[in-house]
């Protein structure tokens, strides 16, 4: 069975058991700042388990690929040195949110393998939690698995064996016991059963987790049972695929097979189980699929993981010879195995194989050299010896090996690292490092009432009731004015901030009560937080109020709103369907948009960009939004921007030709936009661009503010603003000649200054010349010049001429060849810059310094004839 039909199989059979099958998700959490990267099925419904989100169905599917190289979960390291480690791997699952719980969970599961995967019952063993009775009576008594096979996992507390089988999704919050699936590969293989002394053997290995979520526990570490318990399991592809094809190693499967083969050809490697082959294979699908998620490279977090993944990859291929570009071949073999069941893998081939290879580019400048360095220096240190620290950070700084890669060398060469030497020498690239770790959850207010409606779509005012009131953090029950809160209503026209659309502000009135909202937050999913300060009176929970937008405010932002989504459709138009949003903030003043692109846009392509953008508001056609289901919007050409997390049911907004799925407030008619300018563009990370442009009546003034600037430099210049870039032509001519003429003059008069010092040179042992001169007003590179024509001139000579200007010394030296043996020109002038509080060096025939202490010129110069007959002596 391959691991394609493996795939389909499991979902197949979970849609038979009523389950919704739901793509995967972006390998970059939308819903979870505290993870690096998604690890696990459940990551996409987090908060339907924690009840911040319904969805419109309680059974769910889902084959979810995930990431496990960096942050708390960091799988790297072991990658091509075991059989089941993957920094990319896929996770089967099945989901009740508070539909099915235990029974229905182990019934199927015991089904799906048994019947439809056919596995050998009696090569299976099951775990269950120390305490869960229930489950354990259901593996025994209904599926009929030998009590031998059931192994009770706990805490030391009565369990057969010591170990744990109990989930928490953080300290508090859902958690409950599980139920593992283990298959026997036979007493051929060493190990034992879990929780054994030997359970870490290969004998007994983990194919599924059924997680029973039945408690919600507090800070005190006290367990209440959930009113809907719910269901959340999780098994790798990759390790049933192994099992199913009778292979002991997940890179055995046909998927890995495929990958390994490839590289091997990429390679001109013959060996098909040199573990370098497995690095690649399992490297490229991890690479692929965070790019095709819309990360990029760079040098902290996300984008460094993945630098660090496809250096390591790189680095393997060297490893086995192959010093050309290789990589990003191999992402064609990858859509081969991987393309049907990931459409957005097909869609996005050539941009990974763009951002793979310029990655291989910019790194095989500098791998073969690294390496050479790394060589020259493990040649030092014994076997079992540590690298030191200083080595770790030139070859970081200097050649872009990141820590773990030399890391994996030394470990080849039984070499350990100094980690902590490492640190010293370079805090704030180790910060830059690490820096993927440092995701911090953001804390929540605790909100038990009902959503806000939201009305501002149709209406900037409206009456809401206050349903909370919160201080400092803390809910309240009143306000007083003076005091800064924030003031949840049941219905609102203030739009929250999202999709990179600011908060709206405005006022909310009762009476004698004015509440000044200056910015509009979520506080909760649905629940809409205006934050602000009474100005008025007393405000308190259930209290009425009319609640009005600042009218001019949201009229600016939609604007800025409506042309971003414009403006990404001509991207797309102009630069390739490779444009992809990363990032917005759609505020009154502009709208700035980042967007994966290579390079910096030309002139012509910014003018092509606006030029798009007006014609559609010129078109002044009619804006229409819809709801509907995700997969019918995607299906119906509406953009998913990076980044955003969306249900099930989506908003579709048209508006001119762009279709994108967004929630924010937009103009009635393209017209309402008004002129639309870009007024700039540039790099804010590798591959990332951004553009800041602006609307309305805010373009309106700076195109009058440029035209006034136009106005009165052409005015200064006395020509016509349409004849300034001619006239600027012009000027710009003539001061090149003017310069050329002026270092005409300087060179004369630095001819006619040397003859003249020349004869003030004075005469040393063996018919040298000594000159020592200060020379006003003269430039360092006129000064060099005097020092060549007084070599030529005197013929065997040691010459040292200064100027000063604007309290700064400039020195430069000169020595004739047959003396240069015995008098350096670098040091003579940098004895003589360090009494005047300088430095400098340079050829022993020439050399240039400065200082800034004019006072004590003289006695420097008067130094130098007895240093130089020291050295001629």
């Amino acid at each position: 069975m391959k691991t394609s039909e493996i795939r389909q199989k499991f979902l197949s059979f979970f849609e038979s058991k009523g389950h919704q099958q739901v793509p995967s998700s972006s390998l970059v959490p939308g819903n979870d700042p505290t993870l690096l990267f998604t690890n696990a099925g459940m990551v996409q419904f987090k908060d339907v388990f924690t009840g911040k989100e319904t969805r419109s169905y309680e059974r769910a599917t889902s084959s979810q690929r995930c990431v496990r190289a960096g942050g708390k979960h960091n799988d790297l390291e072991n990658v091509g040195y075991t059989a089941r480690h993957h920094t990319f791997f896929e996770m089967l699952g099945n989901f009740s949110f508070g539909d099915y719980f235990k029974r229905d969970a182990i019934h199927y599961a015991w089904e799906l393998l048994t019947t439809v995967y056919k596995l050998p019952a009696d090569k299976l063993t099951v775990t269950v939690y120390q305490e869960d009775d229930e489950a354990y009576d259901i593996w025994a008594n209904e599926i009929g698995v030998p009590r031998e096979r059931i192994i009770r996992i706990g805490d030391n507390k009565g369990a057969r064996y010591a170990s744990d089988n109990f989930w928490q999704m953080a300290d508090t919050g859902p958690c409950g016991p599980c139920s593992e699936v283990f298959y026997d590969h036979g007493p051929e293989i060493w190990g034992g059963p879990p929780g054994s002394p030997e359970e870490d053997g290969d004998r007994f290995i983990e194919i599924w987790n059924l997680v029973f979520m039945q408690f919600e526990r507090d800070a005190q570490g006290n367990m209440t049972p959930l009113p809907r318990p719910c269901v959340d399991t999780g098994m790798g592809l990759e390790r049933i695929a192994a099992v199913l094809q009778h292979v002991h190693s997940n890179y055995e499967i046909d998927l890995f097979q495929a990958l390994i083969k490839a590289a091997a050809r990429e390679t001109a490697t013959t060996d098909l189980s040199n573990n370098s082959l497995k690095v690649i294979a399992d490297h490229i699908r991890a690479c692929s699929f965070l790019i095709v998620d819309g990360v990029i490279p760079s040098n902290e977090g996300r984008g460094y993981v993945l630098r660090r993944i496809i250096r390591r990859a790189l680095r393997h291929g060297h490893k086995l010879g192959q010093s050309g570009l290789f990589f990003h071949r191999l992402v064609a073999d990858l859509v081969l195995q991987m393309g049907d069941a990931y459409p957005e893998l097909n869609g996005q081939q050539a941009r990974v194989e763009q951002v793979l290879r310029q990655e291989e580019e910019r790194f095989s400048e500098t791998l073969e050299h690294g390496i050479k360095i790394l060589d020259a220096a493990l040649a030092t240190v014994p076997e079992n010896g540590v690298l030191d620290g200083q080595t770790l950070f030139t070859l970081y700084d200097t050649y872009g090996f990141p820590v773990d890669l030399t890391a994996d060398i030394c470990r080849e060469r039984n070499v350990q690292v100094d980690h902590d030497g490492f640190e010293t020498a370079m805090d704030h690239q180790r910060q830059q490092a690490r820096a993927a770790g440092k995701f911090k959850a953001a804390g929540n207010l605790v909100y038990t009432g009902a959503e806000t409606r939201f009305d501002g779509y149709e209406h900037l005012q409206g009456l809401g009731k206050v349903t909370a009131l919160y201080v400092e953090g803390t809910s309240v029950g009143t306000i007083q004015a003076g005091q800064n809160a924030i003031v949840v209503l049941d219905a609102t026209p203030f739009y929250a901030e999202s999709g990179g659309q600011v908060g709206d502000t405005g006022v909310l009135e009762s009476g004698g009560v004015r509440f000044r909202v200056d910015d509009t937050q979520k506080i909760q999913n649905g629940v809409f937080g205006h934050h602000g300060g009474l100005l008025e009176g007393s405000l308190s929970v259930g209290d009425t109020v009319d609640a009005r937008v600042d009218a001019a405010q949201r009229a600016r932002i939609v604007r800025n709103h409506s042309a971003t989504h414009l403006m990404h459709k001509a991207l797309r138009e102009v630069l390739g369907g490779h444009v992809q949003q990363r990032g917005s903030l759609v505020d009154a003043d502009k709208t700035r948009f980042d967007f994966a692109h290579d390079a910096p846009m030309s002139a012509e392509q910014i003018a092509e960009v606006e030029r798009i953008v007006n014609d559609e508001v010129l078109a002044n056609r009619a804006t229409a939004a819809r709801v509907m289901p995700y997969d019918e919007a995607v299906q119906g050409g509406a953009m998913a921007l990076f980044g955003e997390k969306y249900g099930d049911t989506v908003r579709v907004l048209d508006i001119g030709f762009s279709r994108e799925l967004c929630g924010g407030t937009h103009v009635a008619r393209t017209g309402d936009i008004g002129l639309f300018k870009i007024i700039s563009e540039g790099g804010v990370a590798a591959g990332v661009r951004r553009i800041e442009a602006i609307t309305g009546e805010n373009a309106v003034k700076w195109v009058q503010q440029t035209n006034d600037t136009l106005l009165r430099v052409a005015g200064l210049l006395r020509t016509q603003p349409a004849e300034l870039p001619d006239r600027i032509v012009f000027m710009q001519n003539q001061v090149k000649t003017l310069e050329r003429e002026l270092e005409q003059a300087k060179s004369k008069l630095a001819a006619s200054a040397g003859s003249d010092l020349a004869a003030k040179a004075i005469v040393l042992p063996g018919d040298a010349r000594l000159l020592v001169a200060n020379v006003n007003g003269a430039d360092p590179k006129a000064l060099r010049g005097m020092v060549d024509q007084l070599k030529d001139k005197l013929k065997s000579a040691v010459v040292l001429l200064a100027t000063v200007a604007d309290d700064k010394i400039s020195l430069v030296a000169g020595v004739t060849g047959d003396l240069a043996g015995k008098v350096k020109a670098g040091d003579l002038v940098g004895m003589v810059a360090a009494q005047v509080g300088g430095k400098g060096g340079g050829r022993p025939e020439m050399a240039m310094g400065g200082g800034t202490d004019a006072a004590a010129l003289p006695g420097a110069t008067a130094s130098v004839e007895p240093w130089v007959r020291e050295r001629l002596a």
